[in-house]
């Protein structure tokens, strides 16, 4: 079994990990009065996730709560009934859930967001009392438990040792990216073949890849478009992943000084919603390389001379390739919670992503439920019991993006689950998003893969199991056990300490590099393809919708072979503690026409991009704190706008200022006020809006 991380949440448990998977007990009942939720054992005492009525929401904004923000609680609502319920419970405290960003307070208010409050009290006190006592009131609409995040094991990347780097580099030669011939999931070209044991079965068969170097050839990536990994944090110091980290100008990293006021201080490469700071961890024992592993799928820089290549990581200058926003919500033995995640969901849309990586979810509601406990199975279901989690998805996936940029709204990828059943976990499965499903080198699908409704797409995994057998043997005829399988495995990058005592007499080229499997993998593999999607339709100046966009990432994938789906697929159960004594026999038909729509395909997502007609981008409408400024390249668009000299006028400079500087629009706000501003390229002129509303010390909302 692939088990790693748990989140337990609302009804059941989130899953991190290398499997996506795992999760305990049923769904949580609702009351009568469909506004609490019953006890499970993952719930944080002293602690609610509370919404009020719309009707309070003013009486709330007087008493001075939305100015608290993270860390600064206030000791009263204002709202007399439940300031007098929480009054009979010591330690009261409540903030808002999601800080205000003074650039989308507007937004996250029409969503309804600003009525969600944390509610904090003594430990000692009954949650469960506190509960009911809330959700009595006509002044709360909805009262949901916080629960905690939590891990099922601590397996870990298996990084590269000296031995098996030698068999690697022995029968593959390298390239500018010295591991790039190891990635038979960008490429494969079945010479891989090679690796395996001479006895071995055709594991590994041309084709069977996303179909990266024929998309290469006309996009590499580009840094407008922001990746937000939600996993463990991301190595921001790696060598193939540090230039391909997201940098919110002005902050500095793990500062306590929140510079663009956006509710988090010091978020220079993303946040660590965790322990709440800047500072992105990944050197704890308990760490796993997840997070990293993931980024580096993403976006690991290509032709640096380093390790391995990414679906987007662009062709080495340094305005190429995606960017990587790291959401941390595990960190080492510290666990997050509920409420971690969604701010981190909001965070995301806030401040730039555009794709969400989510190689998480719940077990499938049909997985064995002596192995994983009953789950959800409907969309309904999940709906119901995961209020605050579905409006932050809801929030990402409308609101990321613009009306005016290369995509309107967000796009969530989910891993689809590893608990061979057959349907995809929540959130995953909920119509809205892209749920991935995981094959290995040979197009059939991983024996862990969940498959069936609630599968969109699927990618490449690996799957450990199907090739530990034919591990290769050494100039002796000793079977290599440092491979264990790994090469049908997902190579990617793992931070760096965890390798410094594998490599031995090797260099350094090697050091931050180790393989993963799981639906985990596979997820990364679709969030890194419609990264470089976004990107091409940003250089053909092309506006999607976020549902036009996963219709045609649909659309363009590749449909597995009818081959695949004949005879049985041989694996070996629990192999890394049994080795090949647990054999098993999986019938390979029962997942024709349950993988989703086929094998995601770079090439012909770009392709289909080309084939269709789209709005073109325009100069996007700004908002401004006030004393604030931003940045905006407008060449992006306007036709040939590499080639165009630019001037920006504003209409009214006593509400804010605009000059272009080093080829970019540099916009100031002076004053609470709104004006329209023009920016000409060439003879082409583009209108927009500058709004410029009132910070109260960069996270109150007046």
């Amino acid at each position: 079994m692939k088990k790693n991380f748990r989140i337990f949440a609302l009804a059941s448990a989130l899953v991190f990990g290398l499997a996506a998977c795992s999760v305990e007990g049923p769904g949580v009942a609702v009351l009568e009065d469909n506004k609490t939720p019953q006890m499970s054992e993952d719930v944080i005492s002293g602690e609610l996730l509370v919404r009020f009525d719309a009707r309070v929401s003013t009486i709330l904004e007087n008493a001075g709560v939305t100015k608290s923000g993270i860390g600064a609680p206030a000791t009263r609502s204002g709202v007399l009934s439940v300031d007098e319920v929480l009054s009979l419970v010591e330690g009261y405290q409540i903030e808002r859930v999601f800080p205000v960003d003074v650039r989308t307070e507007d937004k996250a208010r029409e969503a309804g967001l600003h009525l969600w409050y944390v509610v904090r009290f003594s430990e000692d006190a009954s949650v469960e009392q506190v509960a009911a006592d809330l959700s009595k009131l006509g002044e709360v609409s909805r009262v949901s438990f916080n629960r905690t995040l939590k891990r099922a094991s601590t397996q870990k990347a298996k990084p590269l040792t000296a031995e098996l780097v030698r068999q690697l580099a022995a029968t593959k030669a390298g390239s500018q990216d010295p591991l790039y011939g190891f990635q038979w999931n960008l490429n494969n070209d079945g010479s891989l073949q090679n690796v395996l044991s001479a006895d071995a079965p055709a594991k590994f068969l041309a084709g069977s890849d996303i179909n990266a170097e024929n998309a290469w050839k006309k996009c590499v990536g580009r840094p407008e478009i922001i990746v937000a990994v939600l996993d463990e944090g991301v190595d921001v110091n790696h060598p193939d992943l540090a230039a391909s980290m997201w940098v919110n100008e002005g902050e500095t990293f793990g500062s306590t000084v929140d510079a663009d006021g956006n509710g988090y201080a010091g978020d220079l490469h993303g946040y660590n919603f965790v322990k709440q700071t800047g500072h992105i961890t990944v050197n704890s024992r308990y760490d796993t390389g997840h997070g990293s592993h993931v980024a580096g799928a993403v976006a690991a820089r290509n032709n640096n001379g380093l390790g391995i290549r990414s679906i987007a990581g662009g062709d080495g200058s340094a305005d190429s390739g995606v960017r990587i926003m790291s959401c941390q919500i595990f960190a080492g033995e510290y666990v997050g919670t509920l409420l971690d995640e969604v701010r981190a969901i909001k965070y995301a849309a806030d401040n730039g992503a555009v794709v969400l990586q989510c190689s998480w979810g719940y077990t499938s509601g049909t997985a064995n439920p002596y192995d994983w406990g009953q789950q959800f199975a409907t969309d309904e279901e999940w709906e119901l019991y995961n209020p605050l989690e579905k409006v932050a998805l809801d929030y990402f996936t409308e609101t990321a993006g613009s009306p005016e940029g290369v995509i309107e709204g967000g796009i969530a990828v989910f891993a689809g689950g590893n608990e061979s059943a057959p349907s995809a976990g929540y959130p995953g499965a909920y119509g809205k998003f892209v749920s991935v499903a995981a094959t290995a080198g040979d197009f059939t699908p991983a024996v862990y893969s969940n498959y069936g409704p609630g599968t969109t797409i699927s990618a490449p995994g690996g799957d450990q199991d199907y090739y530990f057998e034919y591990a290769p043997v050494d100039a002796n005829g000793n079977v290599i056990r440092d491979y264990m399988g790994s090469v049908g495995c997902i190579l990617s990058t793992i931070p760096e300490w965890h390798t410094d005592s594998q490599i031995g007499d090797l260099d350094g080229d090697f050091y931050g590099y180790g393989y993963m499997e799981g639906t985990s993998m596979a997820c990364p593999q679709v969030s890194g393809v419609v990264a470089l999607g976004l990107s091409y339709a940003l250089e053909q100046r092309k506006h999607f919708k976020a549902q036009d966009f996963i219709a045609l990432l649909h659309s363009s994938a590749k449909p597995l072979p009818e081959t695949v789906f004949e005879g049985e697929k041989l694996w070996y159960k629990y192999v890394i503690d049994m080795g090949t004594n647990h054999a098993n026999l999986t019938p390979l038909k029962k997942y024709k026409g349950k993988m989703g729509a086929g094998m995601v395909d770079a090439a012909a997502l770009l392709a289909a991009i080309d084939g269709t007609e789209a709005p073109a981008m325009t100069f996007p409408n700004v908002t401004l704190a006030e004393g604030a400024s931003r940045q905006i390249s407008p060449a992006i668009y306007f036709e040939n706008g590499s080639k165009l000299t630019y001037t920006v006028t504003v209409a009214d400079q006593s509400v804010a200022t605009a000059k272009v500087e080093n080829g970019k629009v540099v916009i100031s706000a002076k004053a609470v006020g709104q004006t329209t501003a023009v920016v000409k390229g060439g003879s082409v002129e583009q209108k927009f809006v500058i709004s410029v509303r009132k910070s109260d010390t960069g996270n109150g909302w007046l």
